[in-house]
């Protein structure tokens, strides 16, 4: 498996067995830029966070269990988080009709994210082979970015468990 430089920006090549991989993000480095559409298909970009802390949180697939609790997790801790100066972006590979589905059936209060070709998560380290059913598969890693004012990252963490992950990343966070 190769893997490229932090700092590769979002491509929109279609997913290969044989495409890079790319180097986790660490605390330091800068978020790469993306702008991908909401449920309702309106593009949001992070730039347009600029000045203020974003967790930026990938998950596999709308409306399954484990994305659920932590979708579920965010909204039900949105106020808490946003009171402490911190918004939350989820993104996965769903299409935005997906989306407002997932967003309407679970009141969701949060952007989520449509990033179908995988180049954002790719960008940021979050896409990769995991053992799925006793099967290794190409796929979202369950990942959080937290981006500072600065656009850099203050905190990554990859591969995280859905159950108890906002508390684990409150307390990370010193919230």
């Amino acid at each position: 498996m190769t893997t490229a430089p932090n700092n590769i920006a979002p491509t929109s090549t279609a997913p290969t067995s044989t495409a890079p991989y790319t180097a986790r993000l660490q605390p330091g480095n800068p978020a790469p830029a993306f702008t991908l559409p909401d449920a309702a298909g309106n593009p949001v970009s992070l730039e347009s966070f600029q000045g203020r802390n974003v967790i930026v949180y990938f998950y596999p697939k709308a409306a399954t269990p484990g994305c659920t609790t932590e979708a579920c997790d965010f909204r039900d801790n949105l106020a808490s988080l946003q009171g402490r100066g911190y918004e939350v972006l989820g993104i996965s590979p769903d299409a935005p009709e997906a989306l407002a589905g997932f967003t309407a059936d679970h009141a969701l209060t949060f952007p989520l994210l449509s990033d179908q070709d995988h180049a954002v998560a790719r960008a940021y380290g979050a896409w990769g082979e995991k053992l799925v059913n006793g099967e290794i598969i190409e796929g979202v890693l369950r990942s959080t970015v937290v981006v500072g004012p600065d656009g850099r990252a203050i905190l990554a963490q990859y591969q995280v468990d859905a159950q108890g992950h906002v508390a684990a990343l409150r307390e990370e966070l010193g919230l």
